[in-house]
């Protein structure tokens, strides 16, 4: 009896394991480069100096909601709307100043909010779609201030 070697059937499956490796590799690679290359490099800076002054920052958070104002910011039409009311539901008049930031560039474009009735602002804000931050800073007739940070969606 006479044993022939005939070869093997199989002999691609460990070909099989070696491409897939190559296909995880190089997909891999495309989001690595995709990552590094969209980074825009965003930073805080001074972010030291920026932790040890974060009481003054709780501070200032304490005294805003002590005043118990109520502010409301909406978007729409191109007009950026600005409610403010005390704790007692009157309105809060005053200077309204501020931008809208948009997160991801960091571009800002600046308001010219106009009081239309008292507690009560608008200002036209021409924006791409996508999401922006309001942050505005609401200066009353007595000194008394208060940020407002709230983000919107242009469409």
């Amino acid at each position: 009896m006479s044993t022939t070697i005939s070869p093997r059937r199989s002999a691609w499956i460990p070909w099989v394991f070696v491409g897939g490796m190559l296909v995880v590799v190089a997909v891999n690679g495309v989001m690595v480069f995709a990552a590094v290359d969209t980074f825009t490099g965003v930073t805080t800076g001074s972010a030291y100096d920026k932790g040890r002054a974060y009481n003054h920052v709780l501070a200032e958070a304490a005294r805003q909601d002590a005043l118990g104002w109520r502010d409301h910011v909406t978007l729409s039409d191109g007009v950026l709307r600005v409610t403010v009311r005390d704790r007692d539901g009157k309105p809060v008049a005053g200077r309204l100043d501020g931008v809208l930031r948009r997160p991801v560039e960091g571009t800002e474009q600046r308001l010219a909010a106009e009081a239309v009735a008292p507690g009560e602002w608008l200002a036209p804000a021409a924006l791409r779609a996508g999401q922006w931050e309001a942050r505005l800073r609401l200066t009353a007739p007595d000194g008394n201030r208060r940020d407002i940070r709230q983000r919107v969606i242009a469409p």
